[in-house]
């Protein structure tokens, strides 16, 4: 979270190449009331390959409901599922910290395919 912090120690390409990133479009943003800190509830298509998968999202400062669904993001689709109050959250969406500490999400910025792996 700390952008002044060292880089972290080295990995390999195999290491990196561990972690399974698609390219995926959220479908809807739920209310998740029962979340510690205030989140959405999203419900993301990454194509044929991985199919329709759910998250939970701290992303409320920045994001709101109606402007999620249609947004493109990029995931972590191969993470093993957690438990998050009831919400089953199957992927890791990814973002990056502004200087207030909320997320910013990350996407592409042209056509690609759902499920495109980043590569």
């Amino acid at each position: 979270m700390d952008p002044d912090a060292p880089a972290l120690p080295e990995i390999t390409p195999d290491d990196f190449f561990r972690a399974d990133i698609r390219l995926g479009e959220i479908l809807t943003a739920d209310p998740f009331p029962e979340a510690r800190k205030p989140a959405w509830k999203l419900t993301i298509d990454f194509g044929p390959g991985v199919g329709v998968k759910t998250s939970s999202a701290q992303i409320t400062e920045h994001y709101a409901r109606e402007d999620l669904p249609g947004r493109r993001v990029l995931a972590v689709v191969n993470f093993p599922p957690r438990q998050i109050g009831p919400v089953r959250s199957q992927v890791l969406v990814l973002g990056v910290h502004d200087e207030q500490g909320h997320v910013r999400l990350i996407g592409v910025d042209g056509p690609a395919p759902l499920g495109a792996r980043l590569s």
